[in-house]
């Protein structure tokens, strides 16, 4: 059997890696070298590995250094990271991460952090990977919970809101006074998303140029849309479609003066629409927890509250992390 290698990726890569993240089994948008190129040079210290069996690659590593080059992450500049594969064997799987953490070892690094898309993102379930790093011993740094609908119900997912969302989406239908429809307008999503991030005291992960850098990089993975009140927007989703299963709500925001008019029901109801007349099989609506608890895994129950009135369930985003000079 040919041996398995590590090796770092270069720009020469670029196609190669690209190709091999669209065609896998559990990569995603947020893998791609096109979505990490939105980040201004020298932004965060690069640090992409691609491993082979032979000549074949079998995968890629998107991430980053941190304490001195010292703590690997992935992602980095990303929702999710970890190793990519096809849809391998067990044993290759295990090869694969050993191969990883051996060029980890001979490099002098002190810790691995690894987060790994949720189980949904696969496009065949296969958690091969997540295995191999438990059996080597990786534990968890941290598990937050997310929330994601399953498009299992065909033209009826209406019908499986809860009592209190299939009310408040057919009244907002009905009497016409909120549109919805895709936009390019950034600048008032922009101000609707600061404003809304400055009510939790935090500020976005993303800026303007940022959200208009990867409209142009990635235009068929990322899209916009925007709610109306009388021609004036007071609602966005920035949505990313992560990959052939699942679309991501990233941003999902309001003018809170227009909050009584339940504009995040409509933003709701038409991503669902949409990703299930597009032919996805899932809707990731985020994570929910509390950011101004001490604690960074307290999920916020408001938040959830809302997410399960759309039918979505709990799924886990996990950080498995090695120590190396254990």
């Amino acid at each position: 059997m040919d041996k398995i290698t590590v090796h770092k990726y270069v720009p020469e890569n670029k196609a190669e890696w690209e190709d091999f993240v669209e065609n896998s089994n559990n990569g995603t948008m947020f893998h791609k070298q096109a979505f990490l190129d939105y980040h201004p040079d020298g932004r965060f210290p690069f640090y992409h590995l691609m491993i082979r069996r032979g000549e074949k690659l079998v995968g890629v590593l998107p991430g980053g250094t941190k304490k001195d080059g010292k703590e690997f992450w992935s992602p980095m500049g990303a929702s999710y990271g970890s190793i990519v594969t096809d849809d391998i064997s067990f044993e290759l799987s295990l090869q694969i991460l050993d191969a990883v953490v051996a060029h980890f070892r001979e490099n002098d690094f002190d810790d691995i952090y690894l987060i790994p898309p949720p189980l949904v993102y696969s496009i065949n379930y296969a958690q091969h990977i997540e295995y191999a790093m438990l059996y080597r011993k990786f534990d968890f740094e941290l598990h937050y919970i997310s929330h994601a609908i399953e498009m299992k119900h065909g033209d009826d997912f209406l019908k499986h809101y809860d009592k209190t969302a299939r009310k408040s989406v057919r009244k907002i239908l009905r009497e016409g006074k909120l549109s919805i429809r895709e936009s390019d307008d950034y600048e008032s999503f922009n101000k609707i998303l600061i404003e809304n991030k400055a009510r939790h005291n935090i500020k976005p992960t993303h800026s303007l140029e940022d959200m208009l850098k990867l409209r142009d990089l990635m235009p068929d993975k990322v899209r916009l849309n925007m709610v109306y009140y009388e021609d004036k927007p007071i609602a966005g989703s920035w949505l990313f479609f992560c990959n052939e299963k699942v679309v991501l709500c990233f941003y999902n925001m309001l003018l809170y003066e227009y909050e009584h008019l339940k504009p995040v029901y409509l933003i709701m109801h038409e991503t669902i629409r949409a990703a299930y007349e597009e032919g996805y099989q899932w809707v990731d609506i985020g994570v929910s927890q509390d950011t101004s608890a001490e604690d960074p895994m307290t999920p916020s129950l408001n938040l959830i509250y809302f997410k399960e009135r759309f039918d979505s369930r709990g799924i886990l985003r996990s950080t498995f992390h090695l120590g190396l000079k254990d």
